[in-house]
């Protein structure tokens, strides 16, 4: 800090540079008070909106603080605050203002605060109001009124046009996803039949009596080897004769005969034991098609089972809103015409510019006090020089 070191330097520093620093202090004070006497004063203006509960239902179910944040949303945007500009006439004596800066004017004047409920809100449940105070501010009395009851009604209109809206929009949306889910239900239903008639023989409710079946032939075919082996056994020994008689002749035609049944009769044995073994062993891939099948028909059916729930309950909500008997908004007070200004923030400014001149005032002091050093006590020469003065001549008029 240059030269001041010390309490007793920035003593001296103040008292060398008092007036100039009180000067420039007092300059920059008044300027700022002539500033923020020229800036003109601000009227605020104040409409009341009561938020009344639903006459049927719960009313924890119902978020007054969710349709408060909507209706604001569509209230600022830009179309409606061009249209609540030209409506009023608002800034026809600025006609530099470009349209962006009219809208940024406007959204900055007005406010939509909402005043909780009494009560604990519980875990999870949607925010409620029980009031909302729309404000708006203007350089005229009169209009800040009128631009605060013109979003008040807006907010009253949107309210109840928009309970209806969504209430209608949420019933819809449950229709379609009831028409939605049942066909897909019918479509799994058909491909579940269709799958169960193309794998009929393969269905696990015939594997029982399938495997029964099997048995059956595998003791079938157990009995014509056996009597094909005896046979073609009688067969050997009455060939390896030489001669035969007419009866044996007889025997061996006959033997002949039963050899080709038989051999037909296993032929078709085999073939359906062939059948019903591939049959018996598709059944456990059938049967994870089958429940893949039923899982996503479970899953649908559920599915269904809680929309078929929310479609009541948003019917009923629909029917609710339709005959206004839901969350309402009423006019609780209007804004009237008020009669002194909240201020235009002058006392701010007026302290914030004697600080500010204050500040500027010591840094331009220790500005000069840099720009031309000088050695003004023992002390200072000591610290610099390294030289003890004997003797120190106060500075005499």
């Amino acid at each position: 800090m240059g030269q001041i070191q010390n309490i007793e330097d920035l003593l001296n520093f103040l008292r060398r540079r008092f007036w100039l620093i009180v000067s420039l202090a007092v300059i920059g004070t008044v300027l700022a008070a002539i500033y923020a006497k020229t800036r003109p004063d601000i009227y605020e203006a104040f409409a009341a909106i009561e938020v009344q509960g639903p006459q049927i239902g719960d009313p924890a179910s119902t978020g007054s603080a969710q349709l408060l944040q909507s209706i604001e949303q569509r209230l600022t945007t830009r179309e409606n605050l061009l249209a609540v500009i030209d409506r009023h006439g608002l800034y026809r004596d600025m006609p530099g203002l470009s349209e962006d800066r009219r809208i940024s004017l406007l959204r900055a004047s007005i406010s939509f605060e909402g005043i909780a409920s009494a009560g604990n809100t519980a875990y999870g449940s949607t925010a409620q109001l029980s009031a909302i105070i729309v404000s708006a501010r203007d350089g005229q009395a009169e209009m800040a009124a009128r631009l605060a009851n013109d979003f008040a009604q807006g907010v009253l209109d949107m309210s109840s046009s928009g309970k209806l809206e969504q209430a209608r929009d949420t019933l819809a949306f449950y229709q379609e996803e009831e028409r939605r889910l049942s066909a897909e239900i019918a479509v799994v239903e058909a491909e579940i039949a269709a799958y169960k008639e193309q794998n009929g023989a393969a269905v696990s409710t015939l594997a029982e009596a399938q495997r029964d079946e099997l048995a059956e032939l595998e003791t079938d075919l157990r009995a014509l080897d056996q009597e094909l082996i005896a046979l073609l056994e009688e067969q050997r020994q009455l060939t390896s004769r030489g001669d035969l008689r007419a009866t044996e002749q007889r025997r061996l035609q006959e033997i002949d005969a039963r050899v080709a049944v038989l051999t037909e009769q296993k032929a078709a044995l085999a073939t359906r034991r062939g059948k019903l073994t591939e049959t018996l062993g598709r059944i456990p891939e059938v049967e994870r098609a089958l429940a893949g099948y039923q899982r996503q028909l479970d899953l649908l059916q559920d599915g269904l089972s809680v929309v078929i729930t929310k479609l009541t309950e948003a019917d009923t909500d629909a029917k609710l809103a339709e005959r206004q008997q839901t969350e309402r908004f009423a006019l609780l007070d209007r804004a009237i015409t008020p009669e002194h200004a909240t201020g235009s923030g002058g006392k701010k400014l007026v302290i914030a510019g004697a600080m500010a001149s204050l500040l500027g005032a010591l840094g331009l002091a220790f500005v000069l006090d840099l720009m031309k050093p000088v050695l003004r006590t023992s002390a200072q020469m000591e610290r610099q020089l390294g030289l003890r003065p004997i003797v120190a001549i106060p500075e005499l008029d």
